[in-house]
């Protein structure tokens, strides 16, 4: 929106507004925001500064429960998914404790890794036997 009003100066605010269909109320808010962010995004702000410095005396390893946890300890109030929000915006990871087993996820298309099954093909027509039986029955 400001591009816009930037880029036609001579137009003025309130008819580019108008032309929109957006409330001036709107983007004189969305302005001060700019100016002057909200108390949220400015404790945020701290708190992640302060997520830095914890992750950072772990040497990298403390992820968000640990981070919490230490945040709690230190007498810092706050919610453990606020904790991993801001890491995640950050950009910090704690190291998993098995490093070298790849983890399988919900969201992983492997399932042969996710439920430890076979990943091998058959070929056509070889019966379906599990442990001598037929499946199914």
């Amino acid at each position: 929106m400001r591009a816009l009003i930037d880029e036609h100066p001579n137009l003025g605010v309130e008819p580019v507004l108008r032309e929109l269909h957006i409330p001036s109320s709107t983007y004189y808010r969305w302005c001060q925001a700019e100016k002057e962010p909200c108390e949220h995004r400015r404790r945020d702000a701290e708190l992640a500064e302060h997520i830095r410095k914890v992750y950072q005396d772990s040497g990298g390893i403390y992820g968000s429960p640990r981070v919490h946890a230490v945040l709690k300890r230190e007498g810092v109030r706050v919610g453990r998914k606020r904790v991993e929000r801001l890491m995640r915006q950050a950009g910090l990871a704690g190291i998993s404790p098995r490093s070298g087993v790849p983890a399988a996820s919900a969201g992983s298309n492997s399932w042969s890794g996710a439920w430890g099954w076979p990943a091998r093909r058959f070929p056509p027509g070889y019966p379906t036997r599990v442990g001598g039986s037929r499946c199914g029955g």
